[in-house]
C-alpha cells in the first residue's frame, strides 16, 4: 500500500468510526430509515472530503480529534446529496460505489427521507461535538459556512442548474459556474471550515487556501467528466457514460478529451501554487490534489 493509500485508509477509518458512534442504530425505530442512512453513509466511497479536512488540519497544526465533527458533517452532506442525485427525478442511477443506490436497495420514499435526515444529522454533529476555539461564535460561523455550501447558492443551486442544462448548448464559462456550485462549494467548505478553527492565519494565508480549494474543485469535476468517458462501470462503481446518455453538457462534450485533460492539469498546478507558503506542512494536501487529478474512479 502506498503512503497516500495508507493515509486515505486512515482518514476513511476515522470518519467511519465517527459515523458508527454517532449515527442512529439500524435497530432503533424507525428501523428501515435508520438502516438506509447507515447503508448510504457507511457504504464505502473515496472519502476525499474528510481527507481534505484532515489534511488541512495537519497543514495548520490542528488536532484531528477537534475537527472530526467537521469531517463527519461534510461527508454526511455529500452522502445525502448522492442519495438525492441518484433518484429517478434527477440522474436516475441504479448503482453507486459498486452497490445498488439507496432507492434501489430500499425504495424511493425511504431514500428521500434518508437524505433529508442525513442533512439534519450533518448540522447536529457539527453542533454537538468538541471544536477548537471560542464558542458559540465559532459554531455559528461553521454552521453558516456549511449551510451556504449546500444551499441554493451552493450545491443545491448547482444541481438545479445542472439539471436545467440537459439537452442544451451552454458555454464553458456557464458550465464552470455550475460546477463551482455543485461540486466546488462543498470542497471549498472542507478547507474553509477547517481553517476557520485556526486563529493564527493571516488574511493572505486564508485567501491562498481558499484559492487552492477553488482550483481543486474544478480539477475534481473535470477529472470526473474525463472518467465518465474513458473508464468503465466496474472501475467507477457507478454507470459509465451516464452524463452522455442523459445529454448533459460536460467539459469533454464542450472542449474534447485532450483540452479537458490540459485544463484539468492547469487547475491542478494553480492549486499547488497556492500552497507554496505552507511547505512542508501541506504535504498531504499536495498529495491529495495529485490523487484527485490522477484517480481512476
Amino acid at each position: 500500500m502506498t503512503e497516500l493509500a495508507e493515509y486515505l485508509a486512515t482518514c476513511s477509518q476515522r470518519v467511519e468510526s465517527f459515523f458508527d458512534r454517532n449515527l442512529p442504530s439500524k435497530d432503533q425505530a424507525p428501523t428501515t430509515l435508520h438502516g438506509a442512512i447507515r447503508y448510504s453513509a457507511m457504504n464505502g466511497g473515496k472519502r476525499i472530503r474528510p481527507a481534505l479536512v484532515y489534511a488541512t488540519a495537519e497543514t495548520l497544526g490542528i488536532e484531528l480529534s477537534e475537527i472530526d465533527c467537521i469531517a463527519g458533517s461534510i461527508e454526511l452532506m455529500h452522502s445525502y446529496s448522492l442519495i438525492h442525485d441518484d433518484l429517478p427525478a434527477m440522474d436516475d442511477d441504479d448503482l453507486r460505489r459498486g452497490k445498488p443506490t439507496c432507492h434501489r436497495a430500499y425504495d424511493e420514499a425511504t431514500a428521500i427521507l434518508a437524505g433529508d435526515a442525513m442533512q439534519a444529522l450533518a448540522f447536529s454533529v457539527l453542533t454537538d461535538h468538541s471544536i477548537p476555539g471560542p464558542e458559540p461564535a465559532l459554531r455559528s460561523q461553521l454552521t453558516n459556512q456549511l449551510a451556504h455550501a449546500v444551499g441554493s447558492l451552493g450545491m443545491a443551486g448547482g444541481q438545479a442548474m445542472d439539471l436545467a442544462a440537459v439537452d442544451k448548448d451552454i458555454s464553458i464559462q456557464a458550465l464552470e459556474y455550475i460546477h463551482r456550485q455543485k461540486t466546488g462549494c462543498l470542497i471549498r467548505a472542507c478547507i474553509d471550515m477547517t481553517q476557520t478553527c485556526c486563529t493564527t492565519l493571516n488574511q493572505q494565508q486564508r485567501s491562498s487556501l481558499l484559492q487552492f480549494s477553488e482550483h481543486l474543485g474544478i480539477a475534481f469535476q473535470i477529472r470526473d467528466d474525463i472518467l465518465d468517458v474513458i473508464s468503465d462501470t466496474d472501475t467507477l462503481g457507478k454507470p459509465q457514460g451516464s452524463d452522455s446518455d442523459q445529454n448533459k453538457p460536460t467539459y469533454v462534450s464542450i472542449l474534447g478529451l485532450e483540452e479537458s485533460e490540459r485544463r484539468c492539469d492547469t487547475f491542478y498546478k494553480q492549486a499547488l501554487d497556492c500552497l507554496d507558503e505552507f511547505k512542508p506542512s501541506s504535504k498531504w494536501l499536495r498529495m491529495l490534489a495529485e490523487h484527485i487529478v490522477c484517480r481512476q474512479h
